[in-house]
C-alpha cells in the first residue's frame, strides 16, 4: 500500500487530504485517480507529483509504504 497525500485544490477535490491506494505504479494511480475522480483528474496532469519527496517516471514501480504527495500549481508571488 502507498499513502497519498494531496494539497490545496487536489485534497478539496479528491474529497479528502489523504488515501491509502495499491497501484504498482505511479502511471496507474494517476489514472484510477482520475477515471474515479473526474474533477481532480482535470488539474492532476499539472500536479507535481512526489514520491518520496522525489519526481519520478509515471512507469518506475512504486516501492511498497511510499508516501505520494499530490502539489497542485500554485498561484501567487
Amino acid at each position: 500500500m502507498t499513502r497519498v497525500r494531496f494539497f490545496a485544490a487536489a485534497a478539496e477535490l479528491a474529497g479528502a487530504p489523504e488515501a491509502e491506494r495499491d497501484e504498482s505504479t505511479l502511471g496507474d494511480l494517476r489514472r484510477a485517480l482520475a477515471a474515479e475522480n473526474p474533477g481532480l483528474g482535470r488539474i492532476l496532469p499539472r500536479c507535481a507529483v512526489l514520491v518520496d519527496g522525489a519526481r519520478t517516471d509515471d512507469d518506475v514501480p512504486l516501492p511498497a509504504g511510499a508516501v505520494i504527495d499530490v502539489l497542485p500549481p500554485f498561484a501567487g508571488g
